[in-house]
């Protein structure tokens, strides 16, 4: 008897729906204010394929991340364009009528909210965290500088996701992301893919962007501490200044990104090597804030999106498929 072939899945909540991806598709379902569920698929490809420079091991993780980026804000705009419809016909009801955006400016609402959080996010990861390790006069021990900047950088993360969490859009963003690793494990551990079956199973799962997160905190702070050592040993031969430090820190994102995605994808191999379970520790307790328990229709829209994605019988489900 052939062994069973291992076929990856992964996703992503959006606004009221669940993005998945298969090994050839990307599929996006919407729960609608009336019950319908929307279902928008597309063939997908990734560039990181195996056999291509693209696809080489620290390569591939930098590669997956741009285009999951690039996906993931494709299917937030869509999610959230189908609300505002929702939203529009809820105050036609009323009597309110709201008038829609023209396509300029949704385009420049994006870039301004895209702009803001690329903004916030340098501010409150990069600069900020540099600054205060700069001002207690760390800079000159290049390990307890990274060890304090990447503390800091991880207590500013842990604490941004305790408080979004505690908004009620965002808590139910949650719910739809432990709807996604519900079926998830379900899928991999054949637990049954019916409602009650997926519901049995935990909102934690080991390759969650969370837990992607956390080792690209962990790994900055030990990969940063060894360049330094030897861009001021070596290079500059004396102490790195701030401004050097946090642009050539930047332009090594690709490699922390890769680093981490090496990780991330042996620890989900390997979960129960002893010094896995401890790296994977922090990532997992993070997810206890960052995945919530849906409720059957969370997951019915979770399930319909990676049906969809691994091209299985929709059969049962009160789906509308999307052209566009």
């Amino acid at each position: 008897m052939e062994p069973k072939k291992e076929i990856s899945v992964g996703g992503q909540a959006v606004i009221e729906g669940v993005m998945m991806r298969g090994p050839d598709s990307i599929a996006t379902a919407l729960r609608r204010e009336d019950g319908t569920i929307e279902l928008y698929k597309q063939p997908f490809a990734s560039k990181a394929k195996k056999g291509s420079f693209l696809g080489l091991p620290l390569v591939r993780g930098f590669v997956s991340l741009i285009e999951m980026m690039v996906l993931g804000i494709k299917t937030i705009t869509l999610s959230a364009n189908r609300a505002e419809l929702d939203i529009m016909a809820e105050q036609a009801d009323k009597g309110k009528e709201l008038k829609k955006k023209s396509k300029a400016a949704e385009q420049a609402e994006n870039l301004i909210s895209y702009v803001f959080a690329f903004g916030l996010a340098f501010v409150l990861f990069a600069w900020l965290p540099y600054r205060i390790a700069d001002w207690i006069g760390l800079s000159k021990q290049n390990f307890y500088f990274n060890l304090f900047a990447g503390s800091i950088r991880i207590v500013f993360f842990v604490l941004y996701i305790w408080l979004i969490s505690r908004l009620k859009d965002i808590h139910r963003l949650f719910q739809y992301h432990g709807a996604e690793h519900k079926n998830i494990n379900a899928y991999e551990k054949e637990t049954g893919l019916d409602i009650a079956s997926i519901q049995s199973n935990t909102t934690i799962h080991p390759r969650c962007g969370t837990s992607f997160i956390f080792f690209v905190l962990m790994v900055s702070i030990l990969l940063f501490s060894i360049i330094d050592t030897l861009v001021s040993l070596f290079v500059l031969k004396s102490q790195v200044p701030l401004a050097l430090r946090l642009g050539y820190h930047l332009l090594l994102f690709p490699l922390v990104s890769g680093v981490s995605y090496e990780i991330l994808k042996f620890s989900g191999k390997n979960l129960k090597h002893p010094v896995v379970k401890i790296l994977t520790i922090p990532g997992m307790a993070l997810q206890h804030i960052t995945t919530q328990p849906p409720d059957d229709q969370m997951v019915e829209i979770a399930l319909v999106a990676m049906k969809a994605a691994l091209d299985m019988d929709l059969q049962g489900h009160n789906v509308k498929v999307m052209t566009d």
